[in-house]
């Protein structure tokens, strides 16, 4: 499928802080996602680039059905939930989310070890496949809402 739907939207306003669930956000060169603690340019350490992160909601249901475990994905600590599209693979790959946002995957996200204090044998089954998801530095800025279309360009 070329096109896919924003299924969610989350953030931490601190590292390990609460999860805040979203309708709609502004992102930005600037501050990645709005509110989020790991957005903001200045924010980054050196040679890192990770504003948003993306997870695919199959790979999620995936990791879940592995781990036996039933957990929101907003568990995941991951910006946004993509449904209906499979994200190539690779390192430069550009996403289109609603009328401007621009993504550009920078590498894999790896799962921590506080998946498996979600729920124990979280983070193997996450492992493969890039099932921890995405991160991506904002090439564009726009606003986003949850049923937005997400392409790959």
């Amino acid at each position: 499928m070329t096109t896919g739907k924003l299924a969610g939207i989350a953030r931490h306003s601190q590292p390990k802080g609460p999860i805040e669930t979203l309708g709609s956000v502004s992102v930005s060169v600037g501050h990645g996602l709005h509110g989020d603690s790991r957005g903001a340019a200045s924010s980054r350490k050196p040679g890192r680039e990770r504003q948003v992160s993306l997870i695919e909601a199959d790979c999620w249901r995936v990791a879940l059905v592995q781990a036996d475990a039933s957990i929101d994905w907003s568990e995941s600590r991951r910006n946004l939930l993509v449904e209906g599209l499979r994200i190539p693979r690779e390192l430069g790959t550009r996403v289109q989310i609603g009328g401007t946002l621009v993504l550009e995957v920078t590498g894999e996200c790896d799962p921590c070890s506080r998946m498996d204090a979600l729920h124990d044998g979280l983070k193997a089954a996450m492992m493969p496949d890039w099932r921890g998801g995405f991160l991506a530095r904002v090439i564009e800025d726009g606003e986003v809402a949850v049923g937005d279309e997400i392409r790959i360009i």
